[in-house]
């Protein structure tokens, strides 16, 4: 009985720390999936100091215990 329990608090606990919660942001399209322990946001937003052709921001920020571990979003765009 005792080591049903350990395992339902084991599934429990890795469902809130793994499963994220996505987020749309109004700034052209981007979507942000949280969980506890990571982030990546799908990056997709206008960028009005960029030259004509190039409209949008596109790329994938993941952060992982909130270090930032990959960025393909050009640097320019902040």
């Amino acid at each position: 009985m005792k080591r049903k329990r350990i395992i339902a608090l084991l599934a429990a606990l890795a469902i809130l720390l793994l499963f994220p919660v996505r987020h749309r942001l109004k700034d052209g399209g981007t979507v942000v999936y949280r969980a506890i322990l990571y982030s990546v946001q799908d990056v997709h937003r206008l960028a009005p100091g960029l030259p004509a052709e190039q409209e949008y921001v596109e790329g994938t920020i993941v952060h992982i215990l909130g270090m930032e571990v990959f960025n393909s979003v050009p640097s320019g765009s902040a």
